[in-house]
């Protein structure tokens, strides 16, 4: 009877956090760089001395994410990045590491810094880049930034860190930046190359993930049964136990 409950149970707790990833997944389907989460589980005996060895529950294993990319659309604008292709802009996270993302929707700080839109600086090799004030910008394929004040000549200021780790190698976290799963920052790629005057949404398929949360419903229902007709088997089989005291 009790192997019906932990099927039930740990079926349910699997589609739970299935439903809260393709939740995230649609509320950030117009984010700029956005990767999709998507969710593996794993088989887990239950460790009790009581527990039979046939009794298991669902767990989440390592969430990975979407590496396909997003549609790019042209914007004009001289700070919108957009990486062709395989690749990721390297920036520096309020704790000093490194971490990667997609979204080139950079925009200058107070003090000149090139930043992300959530204020987070974009490096080059030699760390922060940093512009002249009130000056063009240019963003080469490579990556090569260079800033022209005025009639002089322009000027080579920095070049953005662009990396393209192997997928496998890589998680996202909580806030959305992708790290090497070891912790070391990501190493520069040269092949990698951008656009500029353009960005990438995200690679979210709304559809597939309005289709998904409507199959999670029906599954999650159906768990539901399972433990309700548990319940009433306990309650049928405790009244003929019952009958025969």
């Amino acid at each position: 009877m009790d192997r019906m409950i932990y099927l039930a149970m740990s079926g349910a707790k699997a589609l739970t956090q299935r439903q809260e990833a393709l939740t995230n997944n649609l509320a950030n389907a117009s984010t700029t760089g956005f990767r999709a989460d998507m969710m593996t589980f794993r088989s887990v005996p239950v460790n009790a001395e009581s527990a039979a060895s046939t009794r298991v529950f669902s767990m989440e294993a390592t969430a990975g994410f979407n590496v396909q990319q997003g549609p790019v659309s042209t914007t004009g604008r001289s700070l919108d990045v957009a990486i062709r292709g395989d690749g990721w802009f390297v920036v520096q996270t309020p704790d000093g590491s490194e971490a990667m993302t997609r979204n080139g929707s950079f925009q200058l700080g107070a003090d000149g810094t090139l930043q992300t839109a959530n204020g987070l600086p974009v490096l080059s090799d030699g760390g922060p880049i940093t512009l002249p004030p009130n000056a063009e910008v240019l963003i080469g394929a490579d990556g090569t930034i260079t800033a022209r004040q005025g009639n002089q000549a322009p000027l080579q200021v920095g070049k953005l860190k662009l990396a393209n780790p192997d997928p496998a190698t890589l998680t996202k976290g909580a806030d959305g930046m992708v790290r090497t799963t070891n912790g070391d920052p990501p190493t520069d790629d040269p092949l990698v190359r951008v656009a500029d005057g353009a960005l990438e949404g995200s690679n979210v398929n709304v559809v597939e993930s309005m289709v998904g949360m409507i199959a999670l419903a029906r599954q999650f229902e159906m768990q539901m049964r399972l433990l309700s007709n548990a319940e009433q088997n306990e309650q049928k089989a405790a009244q003929l136990l019952s009958l025969k005291g």
